[in-house]
């Protein structure tokens, strides 16, 4: 069984080294690629105010986020939810920053960034020189994204998740987990309705026309005699 967790964040700025800080985490678990339904999410405080630009990115303010747990509080059960599975990330070099610095405060070991499978570089390999942002790739797999009006870290690793199975050609994986859900669902299939054979019997119109076709050749092979042959006759006379 392959476990993967496929992970976002949302942050105040673009580098913690500036002091931005995650106010958003969100995780799907995959089990053999294809998401079990367990997942993590949580809304955190950045111990700092958001700036404009980020509040208009991800909605989340200030205010709203002060009374969500810090990361410190949180830290355990979000590495307990990850455990050493591997993650998928799109620009993972970005994730994996913030959650470093995250994890530095708190005195825990960093996250190596071996273990983690970013997507934007599938998809750079796959479409080199298109847009390979999350909302491109939708579009390119024909993923609903209509619900994405600012990013969210849990439903983007939603989206991510299906991306992903796209990106490795699991498409036929996606088509059996549906079948799987309607399975578990109790969904019936719709009966098929038995159609009355159609006829193949010539015609008499058909059947005149062939009369009359024959009737144009000569001596046709058919109606020639044929004589009996002994092939033991023909036998002896070879020898």
């Amino acid at each position: 069984m392959l476990r993967e967790i496929v992970l976002d964040t949302e942050t105040t700025g673009l580098d913690p080294a500036d002091g931005h800080r995650i106010v958003e985490i969100g995780a799907v678990e995959l089990i053999n690629h294809l998401p079990s339904g367990q997942s993590f999410h949580r809304y955190v405080n950045p111990e700092r105010e958001v700036p404009a630009e980020a509040e208009r990115v991800h909605g989340l303010t200030s205010r709203f986020l002060a009374d969500h747990p810090r990361f410190v509080e949180i830290v355990e059960e979000f590495l307990a939810f990850i455990g050493d599975s591997p993650l998928v990330i799109h620009n993972a070099s970005f994730d994996l920053r913030f959650l470093n610095a995250e994890l530095e405060r708190c005195g825990r070991e960093p996250l190596p960034p071996a273990r983690a499978i970013d997507t934007l570089l599938l998809a750079q390999r796959k479409f080199p020189g298109q847009s390979n942002s999350l909302d491109a790739l939708c579009r390119r797999f024909g993923i609903d994204a209509s619900n994405r009006q600012l990013h969210g870290a849990l439903l983007d690793s939603e989206l991510l998740a299906e991306v992903y199975l796209h990106l490795i050609g699991g498409r036929q994986a996606a088509l059996g987990l549906e079948t799987a859900r309607g399975e578990a669902r109790g969904d019936r299939t719709t009966a098929r309705v038995r159609r009355e054979p159609r006829p193949h019997a010539p015609t008499a119109e058909e059947l005149a026309a062939h009369e009359a076709f024959l009737a144009t050749l000569e001596n046709p092979l058919w109606l020639q005699e044929t004589a009996t042959v002994d092939p033991f006759a023909k036998a002896d006379e070879g020898r």
